[in-house]
């Protein structure tokens, strides 16, 4: 018999159609909350299913009980799982690194030149009648220094794209032990600081990091909430000292219509779209896709976070 699985997470691309031939698939891609282990557990029963493709779903306790072949995280990294389980438990993990670099590289940018030549404050006078183009100036990006902090697939997907517009670009890797110069350093030589380093680096940005920067310097964070304090950015954007601010990520992933960003117009906010491209779900489909494969022929993973696994 072929062997089942429960997938939970978007699909896309001939890999998939590939896997299909070889197992039995209880596809279910609806955007949804994370299932607790309880529920995801009785799910995979439910379905009779030994494999498990899941993005955000928490992969432990009575999941890891059950005689799953394998776990595919369709996520550049396995957060969601216990792994140390999943090892103990002789269950390989497989993911998708890299899968989005490209997608929030792209957003980034657009982040960067939104907030810097005010494309949202634009938009939003010329659907109210409004002649706005007297009163809105601002550098080119040229000639300017970029700081990315964080040096993953992100960081370096976004530092050749910044250099293609002409602009200096120094980096900073807060998981690397060494960096050639401080962060302090390059903040203070930095028109436009953004953040692409992982949650467990942080967090990175408080209010002494903000005054560190140039004045009139745009900080943009498309990684995660938690590698900056929000109040330390409210308060350096309402003193002038930034000269705006973009945001893709929240805590929760939500903004209270209330706070304080909301209302300014050097701020751009977007609701985690970074990884939102059909060419992610490609990427993570082929990724996790062929490491299945490999998986049921019985070779070696490619992508495996726990490769210490034992059958």
């Amino acid at each position: 018999m072929k062997p089942r699985a429960l997938v939970l997470a978007p699909m896309r691309g001939p890999e998939w159609d590939r896997l299909r031939e070889l197992i039995d698939v209880h596809y279910d891609p609806a955007e949804h909350r994370p299932h607790p282990p309880e529920h995801l557990a009785r799910r995979l029963s439910d379905v009779g299913a030994r494999i498990l493709i899941t993005e955000s779903d928490e992969v432990e306790g009575p999941v890891l009980d059950l005689p799953l072949l394998v776990v595919g995280c369709a996520r550049g990294d396995a957060g969601n799982v216990d792994l140390r389980a999943a090892t103990e438990r002789g269950i390989p993990v497989v993911c998708a690194p890299g899968r989005d670099a490209d997608a929030i590289a792209e957003l980034t940018l657009a982040l960067i030149l939104a907030v810097n030549r005010r494309v949202v404050v634009g938009d939003r006078e010329i659907r109210q009648g409004m002649i706005p183009y007297q009163r809105h100036r601002a550098w080119e990006l040229a000639g300017r220094t970029v700081c990315l902090v964080g040096h993953g697939p992100v960081g370096r997907a976004v530092a050749w794209r910044m250099r293609g517009l002409g602009t200096r670009v120094m980096g900073y890797d807060p998981e690397a032990a060494d960096n050639r110069y401080g962060l302090d350093v390059l903040l203070a030589q930095a028109d436009v600081v953004s953040l692409h380093a992982p949650a467990s680096a942080g967090p990175l940005i408080g209010a002494a990091e903000f005054a560190a920067m140039k004045p009139g310097a745009i900080f943009v964070n498309t990684a995660n909430a938690a590698l900056h304090d929000m109040d330390a950015l409210v308060g350096a954007l309402k003193t002038g000292h930034l000269g705006g601010a973009a945001l893709d990520r929240f805590d929760g992933e939500w903004l209270s219509p209330a706070h304080p960003l909301v209302g300014m117009d050097n701020v751009v906010l977007t609701p985690n779209l970074g990884a939102g491209t059909y060419d992610t779900e490609v990427n993570h489909t082929r990724m996790i896709c062929e490491d299945i494969v490999r998986i049921l022929g019985g070779e070696r993973p490619l992508h495996c976070v726990n490769p210490d696994f034992q059958r």
